[in-house]
């Protein structure tokens, strides 16, 4: 993770990632597509979005991973949305970069309550074994993508579940499409 983009508390912790590439912070415009795309479900926002990060990431990255992972939905969660937001996002940037995306081999098996409702240590603390490895990926560098990054915590927990399933895993980046500021 890029030193410059952490506060000075999350410089003393060791984050399971490597670098993470947020094009935009989370406020005005960004904001209000990302809302429209998760509680509106304005798909259209979805290939917006999806094409703003791998133009991002096609300009900004120093070395593009073997494999893409969305941060996955617990299914009671994706039923009563009715479609993974980061999922579809991560199709696009995907196709955008000719990288492949896994969304079978990680599972949320733990219904967690909103992130955005809890403070940074509850987050870390609600998301905590949230995510399971069912197929370990074999790539070594991959690229877990996610619509808002805020603490980390979420990114983090699968980057950590990751590694954790597979030990050849050698960088894992996170690509968000917007960052919040710092907390």
């Amino acid at each position: 993770m890029l030193i410059q983009s952490l506060c000075g508390k999350c410089q003393n912790k060791h984050p399971a990632f490597e670098k993470t590439y947020a094009p935009f912070t989370h406020q005005g415009a960004i904001r209000h597509l990302i809302a429209q795309l998760k509680f509106n479900r304005t798909y259209k926002y979805s290939r917006l979005l999806g094409q703003l990060l791998a133009e991002y990431i096609q300009k900004e990255a120093d070395h593009l991973p073997e494999l893409i992972i969305p941060v996955p939905l617990h299914p009671q969660r994706y039923r009563r949305r009715g479609f993974n937001q980061t999922l579809e996002i991560g199709k696009i940037v995907a196709h955008e970069l000719a990288i492949p995306i896994d969304s079978t081999s990680c599972q949320r098996q733990k219904n967690t309550e909103k992130q955005s409702n809890l403070t940074g240590k509850q987050r870390h603390k609600n998301i905590r074994n949230a995510f399971k490895v069912l197929t370990p990926p074999t790539a070594t560098h991959i690229a877990i993508i996610d619509d808002v990054m805020t603490t980390g915590a979420t990114v983090n927990e699968l980057a950590k579940t990751l590694k954790a399933a597979n030990k050849e895993i050698e960088r894992i980046d996170i690509w968000v499409c917007a960052r919040a500021q710092f907390h």
